[in-house]
């Protein structure tokens, strides 16, 4: 369908208020995603902060296998984790910096271990979400005391561009399945700005969820409690909020499917009722069919020899390999290939 702008939009209209300045990176990501023959949306806009705490929430269902399945491998291979992330001089300190680190839940176990065997470190944890970031200082404040810790509110560009300046060794986490959001061309991407600024002594440790039953991978993304729904649908409550979009959440509903050939699972929100929603902000409107979708997330699964691949094809090679016992998740040591 066609997008085009609004005519005689009025600024003291009650869905104006509060409004984002029309430049910003997420009125051009809505006016590009939006105008596609195919509607679709970055999942970075996800995670503002009502859809951060509705993630945590998703992590704790029971049909969220991923988190808990993550958390027990951490805590059956911490030592052997914890060893290969330090430097090989017990006294020499590094700065352990985690990409997306959420509550921190699965790096405590880490960063309980890291303590308790006299590792020098610094932990920058990195989120875009504020409220995130300052919960989690919060929390390691009274739980780990003796932590060092500087968190820092910023993008992955700017958490790249961080780890760059650093001087000595850096670990670097990007821990959960956050990597299988990426495209798989965006995903090369990724990686190699993961590595270009490591130095040979630097390391990686990134979570890949594994490929596994198709209706076990489906149904942690379409949960019976609507937790995923209401995380998906808050994208359209935080547009009506920011650039005075008018969504009526109740014409809308979300949609996933998982597609084994690929390993991809794909998140939508899917228009019921042909419909025209209006941005005050950027005075425009945007026309929907009945049953038409927006794209808004990808989530792949992994193979071994596919997680092999990429890290070869961004300029890393895999070091270490760690899985649970069902072999449904891996925690991988990757390192610079040069």
């Amino acid at each position: 369908m066609l997008t085009r702008p609004v005519s005689g939009s009025s600024p003291s209209s009650p869905a104006s208020a509060p409004l984002t300045e029309p430049d910003t990176p997420l009125a051009r990501h809505v006016r590009e995603g939006l105008s596609l023959p195919f509607k679709t949306l970055s999942s970075t806009y996800l995670y503002d902060d009502e859809g951060s705490r509705l993630f945590q929430q998703i992590m704790a269902l029971p049909e969220y296998y991923p988190t808990r399945t993550e958390f027990g491998l951490l805590t059956r291979h911490q030592e052997a984790i914890s060893r290969a992330l330090r430097p090989q001089n017990p006294t020499e300190s590094f700065f352990l910096l985690e990409l997306g680190a959420g509550d921190g839940l699965k790096t405590k176990i880490l960063l309980r271990h890291l303590l308790e065997t006299g590792a020098q470190f610094t932990y920058v944890p990195v989120d875009i979400s504020k409220a995130a970031v300052d919960g989690l200082a919060a929390s390691l404040r009274t739980e780990l005391p003796a932590l060092q810790v500087e968190p820092v509110v910023a993008d992955y560009a700017e958490a790249l561009r961080l780890m760059a300046s650093r001087p000595g060794r850096k670990a670097v986490l990007f821990l959960g399945s956050t990597i299988g959001n990426f495209l798989p061309p965006d995903r090369q991407q990724f990686l190699q700005s993961l590595a270009q600024p490591l130095t040979p002594d630097d390391r990686l440790l990134v979570g890949f969820d594994l490929q596994k039953d198709p209706r076990l991978i489906r149904a942690a993304y379409d949960d019976s409690q609507g937790v995923t729904a209401r995380f998906n649908l808050n994208l359209l409550q935080r547009l009506n909020r920011e650039l005075g979009a008018d969504f009526d959440l109740s014409q809308w509903q979300h949609y996933t499917d998982y597609e084994p050939l690929s390993g991809a699972v794909r998140s939508f929100l899917v228009s019921c009722q042909a419909q025209a929603v209006h941005f005050a902000a950027l005075d425009w409107q945007v026309e929907f069919a009945a049953w038409e979708m927006i794209h808004t997330e990808n989530s792949y699964k992994f193979t071994r020899p596919g997680i092999g691949a990429a890290a070869q094809d961004s300029g890393l090679a895999v070091e270490e390999f760690f899985t649970d016992e069902q072999d449904y998740f891996a925690d991988v040591i990757l390192r610079p290939a040069r």
